[in-house]
């Protein structure tokens, strides 16, 4: 089979190569999937430089997360297990935790629907308490993770206000459903924050960005106010000052959903219960800026590692509009 392997650590199109490799073996309580799609995460980017908090042994393929199909013709979710990552014609992943592709959703939108929007649903609701009518702000508003948790607070009955970098980005966000956007490139966010709150902050703050985000954001946050850090794209790890926290009274929350499907499966099949019924009842749909070949897997992972791209890339191992 064809699959993209990664012998040295670096950026994903230095050292992504596509290479015949022969098909994995399932483990025991592992089945052997076909890939129908495969979502690129920025995890698969910090796989590829060694800065993820799993490190696969080398070689490895990234890719974690899939739209698979079974041998009996199922179409399932499924975090293949590493190293064999999801860019490759096959993969194995754990039986025991493969989730049914709505049906409402084609295999590329399936496949972007598992992680990011986990990911949201988690940091929103069990970790945030987002309610109805509170003021959600969102970093990086129009990226894969971002455009989840948009989609997702609007469905709660938030006001979503979304960040954004540059007006191509600013467009996609209004697109999704944001009732305020700011351009961090040429506008100020914690001014802009405070005018549409009527001074009072966020009420919940959505931050895959860290550095910068995480600093602006601590100054126009409410009163018992929730910070949920989900990464750090930019690169720099935010040293929270708690005392700031204690004087403002804001909370910070952190948010590893890998853990909740190591700890907590159940709440996991309970939560994708609740996002495909939202699916299909239209409420939420993936994003997806891309469907690309296989042959084009490194160059996409590189642009999602860059930031340059919106909503979601999906590599189609087999070609086509899936």
């Amino acid at each position: 089979m064809q699959a993209w392997r990664v012998h040295r650590n670096g950026e994903p199109s230095e050292v992504m190569e596509l290479e015949e490799t022969d098909r994995p073996t399932p483990g025991d309580g592992q089945v052997l999937l076909r890939v129908r799609a495969a979502n690129i995460n920025f995890p698969d980017a910090l796989l590829c430089r060694g800065q993820y908090q799993t490190r696969p042994p080398l070689p490895f393929t990234p890719g974690v997360e899939i739209c698979g199909e079974t041998e009996d013709g199922r179409r399932v979710l499924a975090t293949p297990a590493l190293p064999h990552g999801g860019f490759a014609e096959y993969v194995v992943a754990d039986e025991a935790a493969l989730l049914p592709a709505p049906d409402t959703l084609d295999d590329a939108e399936a496949a972007a629907m598992h992680i990011g929007y986990q990911t949201g649903w988690f940091g929103l609701h069990r970790r945030a308490h987002l309610q109805a009518g509170e003021t959600l702000l969102v970093h990086a508003a129009a990226g894969g993770v971002g455009s989840a948790a948009v989609q997702l607070g609007k469905a709660a009955g938030a006001t979503v206000i979304g960040v954004v970098g540059g007006p191509e980005k600013a467009r996609v966000a209004r697109e999704l459903g944001c009732d305020v956007v700011i351009d961090r490139r040429a506008e100020d966010i914690v001014a802009l924050v405070k005018e549409a709150t009527g001074g009072r902050g966020a009420d919940v703050v959505y931050d895959p960005v860290g550095g910068d985000a995480y600093a602006k954001s601590v100054k126009c946050i409410a009163f018992e106010g929730r910070v949920v850090v989900v990464g750090f794209a930019s690169g720099t790890i935010p040293a929270p000052g708690l005392n700031h926290a204690l004087v403002k009274n804001y909370t910070i929350a952190g948010l590893h959903w890998g853990l909740y499907n190591a700890k907590d499966p159940a709440a996991v099949r309970a939560c994708h219960d609740e996002l495909t019924k939202l699916a299909a009842q239209g409420v939420v749909r993936p994003l997806i800026s891309e469907r690309v070949g296989m042959a084009d897997a490194a160059n996409a992972v590189q642009r999602v590692a860059d930031g340059t791209s919106t909503g979601r890339i999906v590599v189609l191992p087999a070609g086509g509009a899936r």
